[in-house]
């Protein structure tokens, strides 16, 4: 029963380790996209400082050229969260 037990966790390791070396791989992979994501972002926080109505445009303007400069995903979401339109009716 025992060899039997040892056997099975033997397998079920060595079919676990290759996954987690695929897993490592994206995660650093993700870790650099992210890390330069971060860099985007406060390059235009340094440029545009104030959080005038201006001021935000100006700086997440900066942030997707930054973006597409690196050549990352430029999402459509701003720095502040979005709020509903008035003629919108709430859920």
């Amino acid at each position: 029963m025992r060899c039997n037990l040892f056997a099975l966790m033997l397998i079920a390791a060595a079919l676990l380790l290759p996954r987690g070396a695929v897993a490592d791989q994206n995660w650093k992979t993700q870790s650099a996209i992210w890390r330069q994501q971060d860099a985007c972002t406060t390059e235009a926080e340094k440029a545009y400082p104030d959080y005038t109505p201006e001021s935000n445009a100006k700086r997440e303007k900066a942030r997707k050229v930054c973006l597409m400069r690196s050549n990352l995903p430029v999402d459509g979401s701003s720095l502040s969260p979005q709020t509903p339109t008035a003629g919108t009716a709430q859920q």
